[in-house]
């Protein structure tokens, strides 16, 4: 296992274990960018692990990642749960030939040199559709990626956290103890930055392992074209009235209590974007919910009441309070309830449209077949949102091509289209067909 050994302040030896091998040339085999590793390695004692900190430190981290050899393995984490922002605090890299680096992504900004050197390698990350906004935001941008926790669903294992991959494939025990830390945490605990170091220490080794096992299914060119999938997905867009989102929010009545409710929600969201605080370790949802159902018709009335509590409600009980009387006496009052989407939800579909929920339900079980054939989660052959937009509005005219059109629109890949699109077309036929029968008059 590549580790770092901290020598000087400054001046960090790698060492490269002996069992390592270069990375191939490419080729048509996906487990062909890099060796597979000759034996699989047990995981030892660590030796002491330092963060980079500075511009200097960082450049030399560039130059000795550039001189490394193969697919580049990275990680960031970030403070969810703690801070306001998703921002990264810290970032890990590794390669073979250089070994594992960990960078402080808040001290030292910009990391164009670093996405420069490495752009055009082969990206390797787990869950990278978690991390790739993150990496982002500092100027780190892959052309291509290798997915360890999608590839582990696309060849159909059981789990598929980082941890008990790494441990089925390399035999590996992999603790996972400060996943939910505060990594805005400074200093850093030795203990945590291990933790983060064997993060990325195995990931090549688990890539090239995964790999194999893709084209022994003859996965190969499905999970291509799923990795570049995550580069190109786009991030659900923000929507108008966040503060809908308010756990609890169902329970508040009238649109007074619900303009209260709003009032709160965006004055603890202004303040927790101000100190980049997680919004619920302010006040936590309960407790705006509680103000909002009560209407405390005073400062005193708010501070009093039991439910309201959290670690800002009383040292910003004037900020409370200001957004409880606004709430209060604004003329601009919410709607109780806000026109939703034009296709409601499924499980009223028997009753609103009887022959789109028969397509839905024979579409998903047909789909199940194919999942369980080709060992790929049903939601991986397609998202459960786009099946029930085809069910609720099928394509005209009902026939492969149109329906295999209406597929690529909504951003299915060319292998899903492949697997499913004549499933789904026997699926709505006979439903249809059904609803037909079902229909007819009797003699």
């Amino acid at each position: 296992m590549p580790i770092v050994m901290e020598t000087s302040p400054t001046t960090p030896t790698f060492i490269e274990p002996t069992t390592s091998s270069p990375a191939a040339p490419p080729a048509q085999s996906i487990s062909e960018v890099a060796a597979p590793p000759v034996a699989k390695p047990a995981q030892a004692p660590h030796v002491i692990v330092s963060v980079i900190d500075s511009r200097e430190e960082y450049l030399d981290a560039v130059a000795a990642i550039s001189a490394g050899h193969g697919p580049i393995a990275i990680d960031a984490e970030r403070a969810s749960g703690f801070r306001y922002s998703q921002r990264a605090y810290l970032i890990q890299v590794f390669r073979r030939g250089a070994g594992v680096f960990l960078f402080d992504p808040p001290a030292i900004g910009s990391f164009a040199e670093l996405d420069e050197a490495i752009r055009d390698e082969e990206w390797v990350l787990h869950a990278a559709s978690q991390d790739l906004a993150c990496l982002r935001e500092v100027g780190l941008d892959p052309n291509v990626v290798f997915d360890t926790e999608l590839g582990a669903r696309l060849a159909g294992l059981p789990r598929v956290g980082l941890g008990t991959v790494v441990e089925e494939l390399l035999g590996i025990h992999l603790a996972k103890e400060h996943s939910a830390a505060d990594w805005s945490t400074r200093p850093l605990p030795q203990s945590w930055l291990v933790y983060a170091a064997l993060d990325v220490e195995l990931l090549v080794d688990l890539r090239d392992a995964m790999a194999a096992l893709l084209d022994e299914a003859g996965k190969g060119e499905i999970a291509r074209q799923e990795f570049a999938a995550v580069l190109t997905r786009e991030a659900k867009a923000a929507k108008t009235d966040a503060w809908r989102r308010l756990s609890g929010l169902h329970t508040v009545r009238g649109p007074r209590n619900l303009a209260v409710a709003r009032e709160l929600w965006e004055a603890r969201d202004a303040l927790a974007r101000e100190t980049d605080t997680a919004p619920g370790r302010l006040v936590p949802d309960a407790s705006l919910v509680a103000a909002a159902k009560s209407m405390p018709e005073s400062k005193q009335a708010l501070a009093a009441l039991r439910e309201f509590n959290g670690r800002a409600s009383r040292t910003e009980l004037v900020r409370w309070w200001a957004a409880v009387e606004t709430g209060r006496t604004t003329e601009d009052l919410p709607a109780v309830r806000v026109p939703g989407d034009p296709m409601p939800p499924a499980r009223i579909w028997s009753d609103r449209n009887p022959v789109a929920d028969r397509r839905l339900k024979k579409a998903r079980a047909a789909m199940s077949e194919v999942s369980t054939g080709l060992s790929i989660p049903v939601e991986n052959l397609l998202t459960p949102e786009l099946l029930r937009r085809l069910a609720w509005t099928p394509p005209e005219p009902m026939e492969l091509q149109s329906l295999r059109s209406s597929l690529a629109e909504l951003g299915a890949r060319p292998w899903q289209v492949d697997a499913i699109a004549q499933v789904i077309l026997d699926a709505f036929v006979d439903a249809d067909q059904t609803t037909e029968r079902v229909d007819e008059p009797s003699s």
